[in-house]
């Protein structure tokens, strides 16, 4: 079993990256194999909705970019699926969302890749937009036809500066519960 987790944010170290590997460390300790992607870096452009995915059917995007197949093929292979976002604007980063919108325009075009995966978004924000981003993430997870368990709250974490999400105990209790969940139903649907 291969959970997959994908750090949106362009700042590599940064708060969303801390709740993930949380989550990663709560996976690993039941037993779960995981691989953490950081999108910092990292070149993925946006969809350009040109529909080869769909008439090509190859499981592959036209879009030509240096690191969109190589994290794409990392979710394709993953039981699980987690993604993580700071809020910038009330919304994703653009480097996850053009990840996103890429994978699940593929995954649709080819019988729905990630169908029935486990997972779920987790978020950070300064003070507000975190219920718009965590919504919007929830909108990719559904579509692609996933299962997201639900934890004691939702998944976000309140901090601006590095290193204050650590001080939110609410959201470190929240994502400890989130990665309970997953790897609770992991255990019975895997």
């Amino acid at each position: 079993m291969l959970a997959f987790l994908v750090c949106g944010s362009p700042r590599a170290g940064g708060n969303t990256e801390f709740l993930l590997k949380r989550c990663l460390g709560r996976l690993e300790k039941s037993g779960i194999s995981t691989q953490f992607v950081p999108l910092s870096g990292k070149t993925i452009r946006p969809c350009t909705a040109c529909g080869t995915c769909f008439r090509e059917k190859d499981e592959k995007c036209a879009t030509k970019d240096d690191d969109f197949h190589e994290v794409f093929d990392l979710m394709k292979g993953a039981d699980i699926i987690v993604t993580g976002s700071p809020v910038y604007f009330g919304s994703a980063t653009p480097e996850l969302m053009a990840l996103l919108h890429r994978a699940g325009c593929v995954s649709l075009a080819n019988g729905r890749l990630f169908s029935r995966k486990i997972g779920g978004p987790i978020v950070v924000a300064r003070r507000a937009g975190e219920n718009f981003t965590y919504a919007q993430l929830l909108f990719w997870y559904t579509i692609n036809d996933m299962i997201v368990p639900g934890s004691t709250y939702w998944n976000v974490g309140i901090a601006l500066e590095k290193g204050e999400v650590e001080k939110d105990e609410e959201a470190l209790r929240t994502v400890d519960r989130f990665a309970e969940n997953i790897a609770w139903l992991a255990e019975r649907i895997l």
